[in-house]
């Protein structure tokens, strides 16, 4: 950062500042690029080709971590709350960094689990009167709904939690055509995967299959059987992506996520024959309209249901199992999930995903072992014991390899911020709200202007990027390790969101806008404003030469005046925001 902030002068206004900052903004880029892939370099269990779903075959053969856990103080320092807050929330604050301090991190996540949410996001959107018949074919109120639930709602580890299960089991809203009521069914969408994202996976999985949304945007929704006449087949949309990113993946897995080998060899989970016969079981189902129209989006609410005449009853044979010839819909799809739940790789395969989502792009396979085994049995006893997310989640949390404090300065650990993350972590940490809970985010996608990325709106069923993708001709290339955040970074998106968020930090997005009262105070003294800027962005991480050279730049502008002492804690936000070790969460 040193070049970025080099010849700054003193100045009243953070636009000056940007005059010099953006000056290099391709060196701004290269550092960012530079120092995420040194920070993620030498980690295990990743993939050496651009744009694959799966994992190095050579990560089984890599030792595991130490088998004795660091020995730490049961005391929970600030920047250790904060950085469990990085990996377990939307984004820290000063009031959750003394919770989890108060709390321990078990008792945190025990606490959120039983929080209530601020309500659905379907309720906001009829609250606002978007039920009326001219918004059938508009997506108008979605991103509000959608973006006041991440900012706002009280159960932070929940609205974490969906929001990385969307971006494994995905919906993307511009694909639901068809229908109508997009937006509904989006918001449909989310508030049926908050409401699950503690359960079991197995009941997910069961969710998901008979979901409006789903059936919009992976075709099977209206999907009739093999028709002899025409020779017609059912839709293998689903049935591909159910098998190929929701639960088992395409090579067969040991479980620490790597890739079985046979004489050498990686063995596919599944062919042709087996989405041919599993497409058989989506076909028949259909919204659910209750004898009326689609004229009200009621019917985006409630699980589709069987049209029996179009529902192949004959056999269906798939991953060397069959469900038998005779079943109704509703009972082939049980038989059929269950199958697929039953799978070894199912375990393994998410649970991975998983830990990419919330802590670390490229963990060691002991590190997954152990979550995948939590997958496989919560150790409860009882029927539901497999695929307890609630037990994963905390597996994945408290592990040793994402508490250990030795992993900020570990190579081996690390992920980029999503754009999506970092701005909800400033949103988070200064209580964002919108004065006329209007939430008027809007699409926040355009990489050049905006984020690069908002809720629910993946270019498609891959996810904004993919679990397995490496950034070619870097030094993450050259380690053989995955960086799936970075398939949306470039030279655009770079410098679009540090010229978004140095927008929202100083005027807000539209009614959105943050409180800076707890900054006031410290703003005539820049290391003072840093360094707390530092602990709830960036837990802390912030390296003192770093916090040196913005501390430098910050000192430059004009003190004495509540209006100056704001533009000192908006260029201060700005570069925070921007530095490479925010960026990449450790």
């Amino acid at each position: 950062m040193e070049e970025q902030l080099a010849g700054v002068e003193t100045v009243e206004h953070i636009d000056s500042i940007d005059k010099n900052l953006f000056k290099q903004q391709e060196e701004l880029k290269r550092a960012a690029l530079v120092a995420s892939a040194a920070l993620l370099a030498a980690c295990g269990g990743a993939t050496g080709t651009v744009d694959s779903n799966t994992v190095n075959p050579a990560a089984s053969t890599m030792p595991p971590p130490a088998p004795a856990p660091e020995s730490v103080s049961t005391a929970i320092t600030a920047s250790e709350a904060a950085r469990f807050l990085a990996q377990a929330s939307l984004g820290a604050s000063r009031a959750q960094i003394t919770r989890v301090q108060s709390l321990g991190y078990a008792g945190w996540l025990d606490e959120q689990f039983s929080l209530p949410g601020n309500g659905s996001r379907w309720d906001w959107l009829v609250s606002k009167g978007l039920t009326d018949f001219s918004f059938r074919n508009s997506e108008s109120g979605f991103d509000a709904t959608a973006w006041r639930k991440l900012i706002s709602s009280p159960d932070t580890l929940r609205q974490r939690f969906t929001l990385a299960l969307s971006e494994i089991i995905v919906v993307a809203i511009d694909g639901l055509i068809g229908g109508g009521w997009k937006a509904f069914a989006a918001a449909a969408w989310l508030d049926m995967l908050e409401a699950n994202c503690f359960g079991n996976y197995r009941d997910l999985l069961q969710l998901v299959s008979t979901s409006p949304a789903m059936g919009t945007f992976l075709t099977f929704r209206g999907n009739i059987k093999f028709n002899p006449q025409t020779g017609a087949l059912p839709d293998e949309n689903y049935a591909r992506e159910l098998m190929q990113l929701f639960s088992i993946g395409l090579l067969e897995l040991n479980p620490d996520g790597s890739p079985r080998q046979d004489a050498g060899k990686t063995k596919e989970t599944y062919g042709l024959d087996d989405i041919t016969g599993l497409a058989r079981i989506f076909t028949g189902w259909d919204f659910d309209l209750a004898g009326g129209k689609a004229d009200t989006p009621d019917f985006m609410h409630r699980p589709m249901i069987q049209v029996a005449s179009r529902h192949e009853t004959g056999a269906s044979s798939f991953l060397g199992k069959t469900v038998p010839a005779g079943l109704n819909g509703a009972d082939a799809l049980k038989a059929a999930l269950d199958i697929i739940f039953a799978h070894a790789n199912v375990a393994p395969f998410i649970s991975r995903q998983l830990i990419q989502r919330l802590v670390t792009s490229n963990p060691s396979p002991a590190y997954v072992t152990r979550v995948a085994a939590v997958f496989g049995n919560d150790g409860s006893g009882s029927a539901s014991s497999r695929g307890n997310l609630k037990a994963v989640l905390k597996a994945i949390l408290l592990d040793d390899e994402a508490r250990k404090p030795a992993n900020i300065s570990n190579p081996q650990f690390g992920k980029l911020r999503e754009p999506m993350l970092r701005f909800l972590a400033w949103a988070r940490a200064y209580n964002a709200t919108a004065t006329n809970d209007t939430w008027n985010l809007g699409n926040t996608s355009d990489p050049a202007t905006r984020l690069g990325q908002s809720p629910l709106r993946s270019p498609s069923v891959f996810n904004y990027f993919r679990p397995g993708y490496v950034p070619p001709n870097t030094a993450i290339a050259t380690a053989a390790l995955v960086a799936p955040e970075f398939q949306i970074t470039n030279e655009s998106s770079v410098v679009g969101y540090v010229n978004y968020m140095q927008h929202a930090v100083s005027s807000g997005i539209s009614d959105v806008t943050a409180d800076y009262s707890s900054l006031m105070p410290l703003a005539e003294t820049a290391p003072a404003l840093l360094d707390e800027i530092n602990l709830v962005l960036a837990a802390g991480q912030l390296s003192a030469a770093t916090l040196l050279n913005l501390s430098n730049a910050v000192d430059s502008m004009p003190r004495g005046s509540d209006n100056r002492r704001k533009q000192r804690i908006y260029a201060a936000l700005t570069l925070v925001l921007a530095a490479p070790e925010f960026i990449v969460l450790k």
